[in-house]
């Protein structure tokens, strides 16, 4: 079969940096091809120049066998490519129809047509399975999972050809995984192709018919998915092979350094107890929106805390942030970009923030004695950025991702409270993420961690307790439960 798209040769460049080395990329109508490569390795680079982002250097772009060379993304719309970007690319104040039609409304003179506005987008709407949403409703009044078709809808009322979706089940429940897959079935019985771009293998595995893999710019290997183990793309990935994915060194659980009794914030969590033990990692598992962010939020005193006891080791008490860095306690963030990073400071202010002790004389920040400290940790988390000084905002999410965890290493906390900790990451960086857990762990840290994605939690915690509207169930040993149970517990069926 004729290639829908193909991409040949695809180079580009920014200043001295090769982001992309002459990639080379095709996909057939109605298939669905699975992009993957580590954080950094060019997939975003490349479809950006896909979607006229950014022009390449060097390349051919064929669509349908035609020259094809986007101007801008609009342009690109119309020529059939549709990009739906992880972080959702929609007016939130804006009508559903306004967003499906933006910048493509049926106009007579300067007037909109609304009443044909309306159609078509109800139109998109029945492709994507929303026939019962209001074209009117604001978006803003819409679920994460609605706002993705959405976007989609609107990919589907210009009539795409290609649809690229990066990361699309990121924040998603398993449920709204698998409407999704069946969205994606249909556009692709209907011969639209589709670029998926994902760091959970297991969904590649369900979904895509072939893989291509990108590493440092290049495209390094392509083939059967349904042909193709993990192992096999995880190696062309990182170009090694991972054979433990999830260390365990030997533990030996200590005394309680965090204590929860019957915590309640404003809205959730309710009555939430909990003992961490030092030398253990306590995995939270549950729904989106069952309240675990909530949970460390309020132990970490960014919520407000109607009722309820925390104490930190010898610490009773609530306490402001400022206060638990004091008692050496740490957060990561799941939202890094607005609220667990500065994105325009240096990758060294980031790390150092929380403890600037021992910088400089008299309270002073020495920049070579920062940039010393912060090089430790560039090069003990593998961190790949042009040097202590490059702004966060510039890294890749991996990265970034890399940064927040080692502000917790340099400010050598006790109790680490990670939120989503490999989310957007890829597979090698997730390795070394679970390698350092377990490490801290050993060290006889304590380690709380809230995931979504139940593999990690049973191949990295000791002890496992569900979260489910705003519950929070009794901790087990991890042998006690598997991906069943703790779907089961999630969604309040645990003894059906």
């Amino acid at each position: 079969m004729a290639a829908r798209l193909e991409m040949r040769g695809v180079r580009r460049s920014f200043g001295a940096t090769q982001a992309l080395r002459g990639v080379d990329l095709s996909v057939a109508p109605g298939e669905v091809m699975a992009l993957v490569g580590e954080n950094g390795a060019g997939k975003s680079t490349l479809m950006k120049v896909l979607s006229g982002a950014i022009a390449p250097d060097a390349g051919r772009l064929l669509l349908d066998g035609a020259e094809y060379e986007p101007r801008n993304p609009l342009h690109a719309r119309r020529c059939g490519v549709a990009m739906i970007y992880q972080e959702l690319a929609l007016a939130p104040h804006l009508s559903v129809t306004e967003n499906i039609l933006l910048g493509v409304e049926p106009v007579l003179g300067p007037l909109v047509k609304w009443k044909e506005a309306r159609a078509r987008a109800r139109a998109a709407l029945r492709e994507v399975g929303l026939e019962s949403l209001s074209p009117d409703v604001p978006v803003r009044e819409l679920s994460l999972a609605r706002q993705q078709l959405v976007e989609i809808a609107r990919a589907v009322a210009l009539e795409c050809r290609v649809l690229v979706l990066d990361e699309p089940t990121s924040s998603l429940t398993a449920q709204d995984v698998q409407k999704l897959f069946d969205l994606i079935r249909r556009l692709k019985a209907r011969g639209i192709s589709v670029i998926y771009i994902s760091h959970f293998l297991e969904e590649v595995k369900e979904i895509s018919d072939r893989f291509t893999v990108l590493r440092d710019g290049e495209t390094v290997g392509t083939g059967t998915t349904a042909e193709a183990s993990t192992d096999r793309i995880i190696a062309l990935m990182v170009g090694r092979s991972v054979t433990d994915l999830y260390p365990r060194s030997p533990r030996e659980p200590g005394e309680t350094v965090l204590e929860v009794k019957g915590l309640s914030g404003h809205r959730k969590p309710e009555a939430a107890s909990l003992e961490l033990r030092r030398g253990e990692v306590l995995g939270i598992s549950g729904l989106v929106g069952a309240g675990r962010t909530e949970l460390l939020r309020a132990i970490f005193g960014l919520d407000r805390v109607k009722s309820g006891a925390i104490r930190v080791a010898a610490h009773v008490g609530r306490a402001s942030p400022a206060r638990r860095w004091a008692q050496r306690v740490g957060m990561v963030s799941e939202d890094r970009k607005t609220e667990g990073l500065a994105l325009r400071l240096s990758v060294a202010d980031n790390i150092t923030l929380p403890r600037l002790r021992g910088l400089g004389p008299l309270g002073l920040v020495l920049p070579s004695r920062q940039r010393a400290a912060c090089e430790r940790w560039i090069e003990r988390m593998s961190l790949k950025c042009q040097s202590a000084a490059q702004s966060v905002g510039a890294l890749s999410g991996g990265n970034q991702q890399k940064v927040a965890i080692a502000r917790l290493l340099h400010a050598d906390v006790d109790v680490l409270l990670l939120d989503e900790p490999t989310r957007g990451v890829d597979v090698g960086s997730k390795a070394q993420i679970y390698r350092l857990i377990d490490e801290l762990a050993t060290r006889g840290k304590a380690v709380l961690m809230i995931s979504s994605y139940i593999p990690e939690l049973l191949g990295v915690c000791d002890r496992i307790a569900v979260m489910s509207r705003g519950r929070l169930g009794e901790a087990r040993p991890r042998e006690q439960w598997n991906e069943e149970a703790l779907l089961a517990a999630a969604v309040g069926q645990e003894n059906s």
